[in-house]
């Protein structure tokens, strides 16, 4: 996989999720949600949702786990796609024709 291969897929997902999503709950989550809401008292439940998503994506490219899961699945990073160019493509490493190690050093 690659680089457009994983700008394709986040445009379908982020299509897919739409505005809206509707989540079920289990007794665990509901048990926490409820807590969160109490102690912080946000407009809305939402919010915290929201929140939670942040706090989990956040967590998630600070630790490595993003970069780990992009390269396993599209052979890239998350920093390539925020920018647009794999890191070969940045360093120009991809510029150069492989070197033919029998001839390598030969004059």
């Amino acid at each position: 996989m690659s680089l457009d291969e994983l700008s394709e897929e986040m445009q379908e997902s982020y299509s897919d999720v739409g505005e809206e999503l509707t989540v079920s709950l289990d007794r665990e989550t509901r048990n926490e949600l409820a807590m969160l809401e109490t102690a912080l008292e946000p407009e809305e439940t939402d919010e915290l949702v929201r929140r939670a998503i942040h706090m989990l994506f956040q967590s998630t490219v600070e630790t490595g786990t993003m970069d780990f899961h992009l390269r396993s699945g599209f052979d890239v990073t998350y920093d390539e796609y925020l920018t647009g160019m794999t890191f070969d493509e940045m360093t120009g490493a991809n510029q150069y024709p492989t070197m033919d190690d029998e001839r390598r050093y030969q004059f």
